[in-house]
């Protein structure tokens, strides 16, 4: 069944988590949908994991179009979730909406995320007033890491706890339809997911959201870079490929593959050096 905002909304009404990865191409998107994921979020953390960037800041409108459309055609029926770069509405409401209308006509996305609480949301009211549901996304929003002075956990004491509280009522009453929250202390998580109609998606922020959201390349261990602390690793994946390619590379250059079952064979009596003479006699004509 397709997931939808309103199954979203159904499952927080009912106590149901809501599952939710990363993703940026077709195969992993399909693996992915196969397994019953509800949502797939083409983050914009594509930049550091797919690009090598150091950060999200380089990350562009064509970068997230050409990703996310790579997604929504594996994933029949999980909800796409698609991030608005750096600066793609930060700029003004009429980019915002123009970027957010790209991002689901040409990439085929669900929704768009972008980070952000009461600043943006003149940004998140233009874009749900033209159709396109909206994930808002507050606590650590990696395109402010600049201001943030690195990667930190925020909503730390009273005056920051109280903020993130407005923020999220904030960006509910201007529309948005979820809300992320990243590094935010446990006890804060849970207690604004309880003042939320809409679903929240926790990530490093306890179990008290109504789902949660990881970068799949660090809970499958690809992504040796960096790892956050919250980020726990269900399979060792990045081993098994670097063991793999060494496979390839030892039996490659042995001889051992490719072996006669991984070739094509034929009944071919072809004698191959009377062809070749033939080839030169029509050469000298």
């Amino acid at each position: 069944m397709k997931n939808t905002i309103a199954t979203l909304k159904e499952q927080k009404k009912n106590g149901v988590k809501i599952s939710m990865l990363t993703a940026y191409d077709y195969s992993t998107a399909k693996l992915m949908d196969e397994a019953g994921i509800n949502s797939i979020l083409i983050g914009d953390s594509l930049g550091m994991t797919i690009l090598g960037y150091e950060d999200t800041l380089s990350v562009t409108m064509e970068d997230m179009i050409h990703h996310t459309a790579a997604v929504a055609r594996g994933a029949k029926n999980a909800f796409i979730v698609a991030d608005m770069p750096f600066m793609s509405y930060q700029t003004s409401v009429y980019d915002a909406v123009v970027n957010a209308g790209r991002l689901m006509k040409e990439g085929r996305a669900n929704a768009v995320k972008l980070e952000g609480g009461e600043s943006v949301c003149p940004q998140i009211k233009a874009i749900t007033e033209a159709s396109i549901p909206v994930v808002a996304h507050l606590g650590m929003t990696p395109q402010s890491v600049n201001m943030f002075g690195g990667f930190k956990l925020q909503g730390k004491d009273e005056a920051a706890a109280l903020k993130l509280i407005k923020d999220a009522l904030a960006v509910e009453k201007a529309g948005a339809s979820m809300v992320t929250l990243e590094c935010v202390p446990a006890k804060l998580a849970e207690y604004i997911t309880k003042r939320l109609s809409v679903p929240t998606i926790g990530i490093g922020a306890g179990a008290g959201c109504d789902g949660q959201v990881l970068v799949y390349q660090d809970m499958l261990g690809m992504f040796p870079d960096f790892t956050p602390k919250f980020a726990k690793k269900f399979a060792d994946v990045g081993a098994d490929m670097k063991a793999a390619f060494a496979a390839y590379i030892s039996e490659m250059q042995s001889g051992a593959f490719p072996d006669k079952a991984h070739s094509f064979r034929t009944e071919d009596t072809t004698d191959y050096e009377k062809l070749a003479e033939k080839l030169q006699e029509i050469d000298n004509i």
